[in-house]
């Protein structure tokens, strides 16, 4: 039995030739359930943000939107057959994935595995809870280790104190003893995707916790055929844990605002109410198709569920609310 770090076992058991994101299933809609498969209401909410953005920098001839993490192109898919006139000959999106790309996707998605430089959106949707990271926990003596994973079988055993690099970054953002997930890979991934835009702004949707509501045992978890599983790193298997968000919103260096999905979904008019009881009598139908509306929007705002995803907004070079 060899064992590694997480971080190493994470980036195998995902991204590598036969890592669970590449291999040749349906994709991430197979085995778990995010915003974008949940509703169509998802994407035009986020229509509205788009919006805003392109007003606020001047209607330009050309307007990136940039899906980071983009699973098979489902949310670009989405956004595109609803940008409006005007916008949609200037919309220029690029999905960013490090899977391939799917056979039937509209060609006009540009398809990639860096991000590039933009003027417009970044939208990331459960993309950080994806970066590999490692664990530390603490031993009998109370010292801080590296928990090591075998990757055929998913065993942990303790192995050396933690490095600097992990030190410095607990410190701050997540002290006291227990069970840690290293957060200084997310907040260098995001860092680098809020520096790739040049001007607009740039949204995280994920599922995380702040300094004040760290779990004392961390979030490392596994997802198949839409089941939460033994996080085993050897590709069969997603292997996700929960943001330290508060921690990735200070790496950008530029302002943002952060709320959870429920308040930004409910102001960009996502709010689940059941239609009137008289439309039933006038239009049963149109009834049918409100109430089916409102299940979906109630998914997305459910406080016990997506409701619960942290939306963080940076602007770069504009000022654009996010609500």
């Amino acid at each position: 039995m060899t064992a590694i770090g997480w971080r190493l076992a994470m980036q195998s058991a995902l991204y590598s030739s036969d890592g669970f994101f590449a291999r040749p299933h349906s994709g991430p809609a197979e085995h778990f359930r995010t915003s974008v498969h949940a509703s169509p209401l998802f994407a035009g909410a986020l229509l509205k943000l788009i919006e805003r953005v392109d007003a606020a920098l001047g209607h330009p001839k050309t307007f990136d939107l940039v899906d980071v993490g983009a699973g098979r192109g489902e949310l670009l898919t989405a956004l595109c057959a609803r940008l409006p006139a005007g916008l949609a000959e200037r919309v220029r999106p690029v999905a960013v994935e490090m899977a391939p790309r799917p056979e039937r996707l509209d060609p006009a998605i540009r398809w990639r595995r860096d991000i590039p430089s933009l003027t417009g959106l970044l939208i990331a949707t459960e993309w950080l809870d994806n970066v590999p990271l490692d664990v530390v926990d603490t031993d009998d003596a109370g010292r801080l280790r590296k928990v090591l994973v075998d990757r055929p079988t998913g065993t942990e055993t303790l192995g050396p104190p933690a490095d600097p690099a992990d030190m410095f970054w607990l410190s701050r953002w997540w002290p006291g003893p227990g069970r840690i997930e290293i957060g200084w890979p997310r907040d260098t991934a995001w860092a680098d995707a809020v520096a790739s835009v040049r001007r607009g702004a740039a949204l995280c949707v994920d599922y995380g916790h702040r300094r004040d509501e760290r779990p004392a045992f961390g979030t490392l978890t596994g997802f198949r055929d839409g089941r939460q599983v033994t996080p085993v790193p050897d590709g069969s298997c997603d292997v996700t844990a929960h943001v330290a968000m508060d921690a990735v919103a200070m790496a950008a260096g530029v302002p943002y605002r952060m709320i959870r999905q429920r308040a930004a979904l409910k102001a960009l008019g996502v709010d689940g109410a059941r239609p009137p009881l008289d439309l039933a009598r006038s239009d049963p139908a149109a009834y049918l198709r409100a109430l089916a509306a409102a299940g979906s929007a109630a998914e997305l705002i459910d406080p016990a569920g997506l409701g619960e995803h942290w939306w963080l907004w940076h602007t770069v070079g504009v000022d654009v609310p996010l609500t």
